[in-house]
């Protein structure tokens, strides 16, 4: 790929920016591909370096606000008329509780997402404490002469510390998962501002 149908295919995706933020992308890009070439690589390697431009493109949009993104596509593009403002206004009452009741739901998705997680960790939390209680108290137990309550709470203690070493692998997985899944959440709504930019 030439260096001119790479920069053209970066400002077809990315169309939806910010005019500023677009072109101080598309210049850095163009700059890299140059030093690149300074460097003695051909047009195209030098291209092939910089990776595929979904990839910049994805790379973009992670490092971009999405309130940006929604500001800049909320943007009138032209002044309203009277007509316009006025269908807005009447219709405010449908469309604003239709608004709120989408953004209700999404964030109680969010939380109950991220309450499962937090959840995870307060079981982990707990499978510690009873391990941590079972051997101090069984030790306790045995030293003061009582030796069967005293193995049997060193063996629940024990068998809470199994667990909780266990927990703590899946809860470290539910976090992680949980942030990619709310990253790539985060990334699609930007790709979908951006895409229906693409298609005007």
């Amino acid at each position: 790929m030439k260096k001119t149908e790479y920069i053209e295919a970066l400002r077809a995706q990315l169309s939806a920016l910010p005019v500023p933020d677009l072109e101080e992308r598309l210049d850095f890009y163009a700059e890299s591909i140059n030093d690149r070439m300074e460097d003695g690589l051909t047009e195209e390697q030098a291209v092939a370096a910089l990776g595929s431009p979904d990839d910049i493109v994805a790379q973009i949009l992670a490092d971009i606000p999405l309130a940006r993104l929604v500001k800049e596509k909320v943007r009138p593009k032209r002044r309203l008329s009277a007509l316009a403002i006025t269908l807005i206004v009447v219709g405010s009452p449908v469309w604003l509780s239709l608004a709120i009741a989408v953004l209700a739901v999404i964030l109680s998705l969010f939380v109950a997402l991220w309450s499962v997680v937090v959840s995870l960790w307060a079981t982990f939390a707990a499978l510690v404490g009873g391990a941590l209680g079972g051997l101090v108290g069984g030790i306790g137990f045995a030293v003061g002469g009582q030796l069967l309550p005293g193995l049997a709470l060193l063996a629940a203690g024990l068998v809470c510390a199994g667990l909780a070493i266990f927990l703590f692998f899946g809860c470290k997985a539910a976090t992680r998962g949980t942030a990619i899944l709310a990253k790539r959440i985060v990334l699609g709504v930007k790709f979908a501002f951006v895409g229906k930019e693409n298609k005007k």
